[in-house]
Formats: structure tokens, sequence, C-alpha cells
């Protein structure tokens, strides 16, 4: 039986087959509590891709990101050297994908094995001893400097408008600061410009808070564009603003990275040179609403736009996850060529997928939804390249998956 292949179009499905691409599960025939498995569902990750990943709470949405990131991994050497991943973890559960997971009676039926994975976890320096203590296996730690941030990133840290009092002092401090500077040296910056007297009192107890966020220090961020590797980056401890500073920073990194890369790619190809390539970047950001949301802005929200609307041609794919996806930006989800929809019961959640992908299919995006049995993993499939939509089952992790809910009973 062929295996269905989403997220390639058919010319590429006749150039590369199945080459190039991870198993995700399979294919769901039928309704409810009658359907079964068929056809084996893998999807391509020799394109970018820009996929939205949803569903309620519970229902996958996190389990199936580590799916993806396994099936990664697994790949031949001769695709995964030209790619890599970067994880943006908000619930500290992505660490444990270095264990196996127990042995799951359904693994005979999937021909797979519980197996753990190299994965990269690093967490912020100043929150190195709290990850220790907790048991957390992480593979290092990583700061950043205040000289790496920009006037408009610190107005969104701190909420401030720029045409206010505080906004005008920032922006005359930030203008006094040169080099690699230090927290300390803005606050000294404070201290000494003219006027603003309340203002300076205010702003210099916002930079003297930033010193516990345990972000800024001279530990550089990890290199995230090298071929094959998945990074972890757990800010799960880290406050929602700060989370988002961090998202902006590595995504405007890794953009322009890519970028160059694209150029001297394409220059090689004219010139028939052989050079050593920057591997393709896979994004995936849990809670993704929070960081690009449908209404307000972040310090994350232009960066990401920015792939969204042009990270196919510098090759990057991005895997937005989120409970509701009516919260996301309407720019993301227009621009999606994959949904990926674990089970949704909100109006306006299920209204926000019916609005973009209702023209090919049959019939209420709701009937769909219905038509899934009542078990974890199952989904349906939104395929743009295809324009046609599959209820599939994702298939068991092979890692310890910590993104359960906890019981409140021992259990063997």
């Amino acid at each position: 039986m062929p295996e269905i292949v989403v997220g390639r179009d058919v010319e590429d499905l006749k150039k590369f087959g199945t080459a190039g691409t991870i198993y995700i599960g399979k294919h769901l025939v039928g309704t409810g509590e009658d359907s079964h498995l068929t056809t084996p569902v893998l999807l391509d990750v020799l394109r970018p891709h820009i996929i939205t990943l949803t569903g309620k709470r519970g229902s996958g949405k996190s389990y199936s990101m580590g799916i993806f990131t396994e099936e990664i991994m697994k790949l031949p050497d001769d695709i995964k050297s030209n790619l890599c991943v970067l994880m943006i973890d908000t619930q500290g559960i992505f660490w444990t994908m270095k264990s196996p997971v127990e042995i799951n009676p359904a693994f005979s039926e999937w021909d797979i094995k519980p197996r753990g994975f190299d994965v990269k976890v690093y967490v912020p320096a100043g929150q190195s001893e709290i990850f220790t203590k907790a048991g957390v296996a992480f593979d290092g730690s990583f700061s950043i400097s205040p000289s790496q941030l920009t006037y408009a990133d610190w107005l969104s840290i701190f909420n401030i408008e720029m045409n206010e009092p505080l906004g005008i002092l920032l922006q005359r401090v930030l203008a006094k600061v040169e080099g690699n500077y230090s927290i300390d040296d803005i606050i000294d910056k404070i201290k000494i410009i003219q006027g603003f007297e309340k203002e300076k009192m205010a702003l210099e107890n916002m930079f003297e808070s930033a010193k516990y966020w345990g972000i800024f220090g001279e530990k550089k961020m990890p290199k995230i564009l090298e071929p094959g590797k998945v990074s972890i980056l757990d800010v799960s401890l880290t406050p929602q603003s700060i989370r988002a500073l961090l998202v902006a920073l590595v995504s405007r990194s890794v953009f322009a990275q890519r970028t160059k890369a694209r150029r001297r790619e394409e220059l090689a190809r004219i010139e028939a040179e052989k050079i050593k390539r920057v591997p393709m970047c896979w994004i995936m950001i849990d809670e993704a609403h929070n960081f690009i949301p449908n209404v307000g802005h972040t310090s994350a929200t232009d960066h990401l736009l920015k792939i969204v609307k042009e990270g196919r041609q510098p090759g990057i794919s991005l895997v937005l996850a989120t409970q509701q996806p009516y919260k996301l930006h309407p720019d993301a989800l227009s621009q999606c060529d994959l949904i990926i929809s674990h089970r949704l019961t909100a109006k306006a959640d299920i209204d926000a997928l019916k609005s973009i992908m209702q023209t090919y299919i049959l019939f209420d995006i709701t009937k769909y939804m219905d038509e899934l049995p009542r078990t974890k993993g199952v989904a349906i499939i939104l395929d743009d390249n295809s324009e046609r939509l599959y209820k599939i089952k994702i298939r068991p992790r092979q890692s310890w998956h910590a993104g359960a809910s906890p019981v409140a009973m021992e259990t063997e």
C-alpha cells in the first residue's frame, strides 16, 4: 500500500519519491470508534514549511512536536546533515528526549522501539543552579549581552511607549553607552542624565530588576546551525516578555545566517563549485500565540512574521504549536501550508481554521473533527500543497514524554 506524503507537491513527489520524509503516523479510515489504521503518513522535510500544530490541552501538540524531532534525527546522514532543529521549550518538557520511553504494547504495530536521542538542552546561565537542583539534564547554559538588544527590544520588555517620558529617557541613555556594555553601565548612564528625575528612578529600578532575570552575562548563545543538531532552549522559568526577547534574538540570528548562506549556495551552483553547507533550520515554538499574537505585539512578533513571509527562500521552517489558533496572528495562519490539528472544541478556534482552508474541504471542518475517534493522538491534516484533508493517528513516541498531566495517585 503506497504511503501518503503531506507537504510535498506532485513535481517533488515524482522527483524524490519518499526520500527526505519523516514518518509521523498512519491514515485513519472510517468514523469514530469504527475507524482503523491503514497507510503510513509521511511529512516532507526537504522543503521549508510553515506548520500550525494545534489542539486543545492534552490532545497531543507537544507530543507531536517531539515526534517531528525524533524523526528528523533518524534521517539518513546525507539529508540530516543539511538540517537542524531549534526548539523553544516553554514548559520544560523536552529535556527528557534524552531517555527512552517505557515499553509500549502498541510498538509492535508501529514497528518502532524505545530509544533516547542526543538532543542538546540549554538553560539560561543565571538559572543553571535551579535546573541542576531539580535534576534536569542539560548540556550547557547561555546568556546574552545587553548590547545585543535594540531600543525597540527594551521598549517591548519594559512595556514602555517611545513617546512617553520613560521612552525618551531610555533612548537618550542608550545613545550614551558604547561597545559591549553591561546592565551596570546602563544604570551609570541613567544617573548622569540631566533632568527626568522622577523617570530616572523608575528606569533605574527596571534595569536593577533585569539583573535577576538570569539571562544577561558573558556566556554566548549556543551555535544553532550545526549539521543534524537539535538545540532545545528551556525557557520554562523565564518571564514571558524575556522568552519573547530570546526568540527574537535567535530567530533574527538564524534568518541572517541562512540568508547569507543561501546567497553562497546559489553562487556555488552558478559556478559549479562545492561548498560546506549551512544546514536549513526547523524552528519549533510551543505556545506560539504568546510570541506571535493576534492582538498586541511582542519582541518576537516582527522577526517571526518575517520568517513566515520570507523564510522559504533562505530555507527556514517554522512549527507553531498552540492550544488556541484563533489567538495566533492571522498572517501566520494564512501563510501555513500545513495545519495539523488535534481535537478542538472551542468555536473560535474551529472558525480560525475554517477561514483559511474551507476552499477545498467538502464539509464544515467540525464534521471532520467529530469523525475522529475519542482517543489521544488523532488529528486532521490540512495540506495546502495537495489541497487535501487527511485523518491520521500520530505514532507513539520513542523517547520519554514529560508533557502528560500528573496524577494524584501512585501508579505502578
